[in-house]
């Protein structure tokens, strides 16, 4: 089983749908898949999966959709808050305290699913905070997940790469490759742009997606790779 952990260089970098296509991939090349989203933000209440109703979230609704190992939406989003926030600031709000320990035992029944491809995706960037003292980075380092990060195309983005990867190689963790996400169609420079991220990230580059955000991700798989480990 490879276990993957999925961050970005911003909000709306792209995981969720970078996240997506690698569970597909996996299923396209006969792998089983399973997608977790820990914490998320910004929900709507639904009784679509629950008689009783629960906090839905559609990056996590995706992540579902896109793993062939599929549970009930509170295993791939054990912590739901309807404020789309910063997780610390929903935490306090909602009276539900986040430590590395309780999201940890939130998360295990998903940990716990066997799947050839198991990935995490994160929420915003590397550092976002879960409560006062810790971060998803702490969180990523007592998974001890390989690291994959993606890199919202867009002016600024170089800068963001870099201080990104230089926290994620100053963990413990492995950092195994990124992704070249297109979320702005009117980017100056993008091939220099791409070509210097190239040069100056040291990983290797999984894929390009092209700038699509009406393409389902199942349609976009050729534009992706799972790293090596997961083949």
């Amino acid at each position: 089983m490879h276990k993957l952990f999925i961050t970005g260089t911003d909000t709306d970098a792209g995981k969720t749908r970078v996240a997506s296509m690698l569970l597909y991939k996996a299923q396209s090349l006969g792998l089983s898949s399973f997608g977790l989203k820990p914490i998320a933000a910004g929900c709507v209440w639904s009784t679509e999966q629950s008689p009783t109703g629960e906090w839905h979230n559609d990056d996590a609704l995706l992540l579902q959709a896109a793993s062939s190992i599929k549970q009930s939406y509170a295993i791939h989003n054990p912590v739901a808050f309807p404020q789309a926030i910063a997780p610390h600031i929903a935490a306090e709000l909602n009276q539900a305290p986040l430590t590395l320990t309780n999201l940890l035992d939130r998360c295990k029944p998903a940990l716990e699913q066997q799947a050839d491809l198991h990935l995490i995706e994160g929420a915003g960037g590397w550092l976002v905070p879960i409560n006062e003292n810790n971060t998803l980075a702490d969180f990523a380092q007592q998974l001890n997940h390989d690291v994959i990060l993606v890199v919202g195309m867009k002016l600024g983005c170089i800068n963001h790469a870099l201080l990104t990867q230089e926290l994620i190689l100053a963990s413990s963790l492995n950092f195994i490759g990124w992704v070249a996400n297109h979320i702005d169609a009117n980017m100056s420079e993008q091939d220099a742009n791409l070509l210097y991220l190239e040069q100056h990230i040291q990983a290797p580059c999984l894929g390009r997606i092209p700038f699509s955000p009406n393409t389902h991700p199942r349609d976009l798989l050729e534009h992706i790779q799972l790293p090596d480990q997961s083949v």
